[in-house]
């Protein structure tokens, strides 16, 4: 008799993003995040939970304080915070949120619902130190050849430039959304990625990470503009030098003619600088914009200088001439014919320069995720969406992203913004419809959480979710957790005096 052939196993369709991935049995869906486990739907990160530190009232060794028997786990509940780094989404919108916590918090019972949303409408921020132009504003900014974002404002030392966002992700080609996803993920989980910007340069970013420019790596942010390095170190290069000139893309400073000189008796030399005047000693426009002297073009800084002025200026003349960091300078006098000449800088102008070099911070690239809230996580919280985003504006809701402080902007919706680096590792994930996947926590009291519609029947003991249950019957189990520490730098996300982007707990608009 011939054997039956052996039945293949059903595959099983996860509904955790759009794509509903048919998955078989050991094997994950599209976004490596979710695996069929013997018929059952596991997702694959662990839940990541935040141990509150000692120095901010944590318990130093809990099981030994004689309050409690230790069972052998070294995450207490009381000490620890449910972020949404693994816990699951929303999606399809009408789910409540994967965990909707209970704690107690200085005797006030309070909810925290944590969700990883499916952010289309998301993007990174990214601040670049340096003094050197990286692209005209505007242009637009290339991973792997396609665009992903645009040079943005320039800063005090450094350029912005804008990734990401719904029409990078879904409103250009399919290679276009795939790029800009994973540069997204890549930038928020701390990761460096190349980048090249038309009209510009080419650049390496990474968070918390000096940039490399053009496979220059940047050591310093300038210390100011031209101007006002000129008023910072007048008094120390009096009597030193006849003339000072600050070489700066923005505003290149004069000495002789800088009322910071006028005050302290600097006498006039007779130099003519090539740019547009501002206002005494401030000069716009010197040069083209580049990644040579004070981030402009030059190469040589005699290119800015006019012929001196024969009445007033004199043979022996000495000129410094010097960039906003002090990474290039150079010392020269007048001979003869009132022309300046290059010589060896002399010692005693080398600790001016130094100073400006102490001076300078060192140059880093800061990443911070933008992303708007929208249905599916507000229907994971209430009901009524609307009451979230209300509660959220008046300040009676906490806004964490993996359990870090995010400013919330002002204005209609819920737009949040958080510095990648005071988050937990590898926060996000991504779904191929192409979107990101972000963690978020709302933490309020427990009485605003009833007013505001929120699931009260799918609230959950901290125990039981520090203990890996899931709050939702039917849907997924957890491949695990992992414990880490809280930030440094973060405050605890249900302390008293945490804050948020709209004001302390303490001083909520509650309704009388």
């Amino acid at each position: 008799m011939q054997a039956e052939p052996s039945k293949k196993p059903e595959k099983i369709r996860c509904d955790a993003c759009p794509v509903m991935c048919y998955i078989a049995d050991g094997r994950a869906g599209a976004c490596d995040r979710y695996a069929n486990e013997g018929g059952q739907l596991v997702r694959l990160d662990p839940l990541t939970i935040i141990k509150r530190r000692a120095d901010d009232g944590g318990d130093l060794v809990a099981f030994l304080d004689g309050s409690r028997e230790w069972d052998g786990d070294l995450i207490t509940p009381g000490d620890a915070f449910i972020t949404a780094v693994g816990a699951g989404t929303t999606y399809p919108d009408y789910k409540p949120a994967p965990f909707i916590v209970s704690s107690e918090v200085d005797g006030i019972d309070m909810i925290t619902v944590v969700t990883e949303g499916i952010f289309s409408y998301c993007g990174a921020k990214l601040k670049i130190d340096t003094d050197r132009h990286l692209g005209p504003e505007c242009s637009l900014v290339r991973a792997d050849g396609e665009p992903v974002g645009h040079v943005t404002t320039g800063e005090y030392g450094s350029q912005m430039l804008s990734l990401g966002g719904v029409h990078h992700l879904t409103g250009g080609g399919k290679k276009e959304g795939r790029v800009t996803c994973a540069t997204l993920l890549a930038l928020c989980n701390g990761e460096a990625a190349e980048l090249s910007i038309d009209e510009g340069s080419d650049i390496v970013v990474q968070a918390g990470k000096a940039p490399i420019i053009n496979g220059v790596t940047e050591e310093r942010m300038r210390v100011g503009c031209g101007s006002a390095t000129v008023g910072m170190f007048a008094s120390q290069w009096k009597d030193l030098v006849d003339e000072v000139v600050v070489v700066d893309d923005h505003i290149t400073g004069v000495m002789s003619e800088h009322q910071a000189g006028k005050v302290i008796g600097w006498p006039a030399t007779g130099i003519k600088i090539k740019g547009r005047r501002s206002t005494p000693g401030r000069y716009f426009q010197v040069a083209e914009p580049g990644v040579g002297w004070g981030g402009t073009n030059l190469t040589d800084p005699l290119a800015i200088l006019g012929e001196f002025d024969a009445k007033v200026a004199q043979h022996g003349q000495s000129l410094l001439m010097v960039s906003t960091t002090g990474e290039q300078f150079a010392y020269f006098e007048l001979d003869a014919d009132l022309r300046p000449v290059e010589k060896d800088i002399p010692l005693r102008l080398m600790p001016s320069i130094g100073r400006i070099e102490e001076n300078c911070e060192p140059a880093l690239c800061s990443v911070l995720f933008m992303g708007g809230a929208g249905g599916s996580l507000r229907a994971g919280v209430t009901e009524n969406p609307v009451k979230l985003t209300r509660s959220v504006k008046d300040a009676l809701t906490y806004v964490t992203c993996g359990g870090a402080p995010a400013y919330t902007w002002p204005g209609g919706g819920i737009t949040v913004m958080a510095d990648v680096t005071r988050m937990p590792a590898n926060s996000f994930g991504y779904v191929p419809t192409p979107a990101l996947v972000a963690p978020i926590e709302f933490t309020m009291r427990r009485d605003d959480y009833e007013a505001l519609g929120g699931h009260m029947d799918h609230v959950m003991a901290m125990e039981d979710a520090v203990r890996g249950m899931t709050g939702r019957q039917n849907d997924h189990k957890l491949k695990g957790r992992r414990a880490v520490d809280q930030g440094r730098d973060n405050p605890w996300p249900t302390h008293s005096k945490a804050g948020g982007s709209r004001g302390e707990p303490d001083k909520k608009r509650r309704p009388q």
